[in-house]
């Protein structure tokens, strides 16, 4: 199962299609990113699944040189404990 990386979104899916993890993060304003939305499913939890997202998440956003933000409740509280502004 790799990654599928979108210019808004990372996801995983097992053989058959069906996304077991995803994490989007839409432009919404020019270079701001709003990480919106984390999923992961039963299968994959407890596993750090929505740890590796965020990071990656969070690493494609500002290698394209952009900005972090969160509305994602999770995804925010990662931002804080991980030392990010939001």
């Amino acid at each position: 199962m790799d990654y599928i990386r979108l210019p808004h979104s990372i996801k995983r899916k097992n053989d058959n299609g069906k996304i077991l993890a995803e994490i989007t993060f839409p432009e919404e304003s020019p270079g701001i990113y709003n990480i919106d939305h984390t999923y992961v499913s039963e299968e994959l939890r407890c596993q750090g699944e929505a740890d590796r997202l965020v990071k990656m998440a969070v690493d494609q956003i500002r290698g394209q040189g952009g900005e972090v933000r969160a509305t994602c409740s999770y995804a925010s509280n990662w931002l804080k404990k991980n030392g990010y502004n939001t």
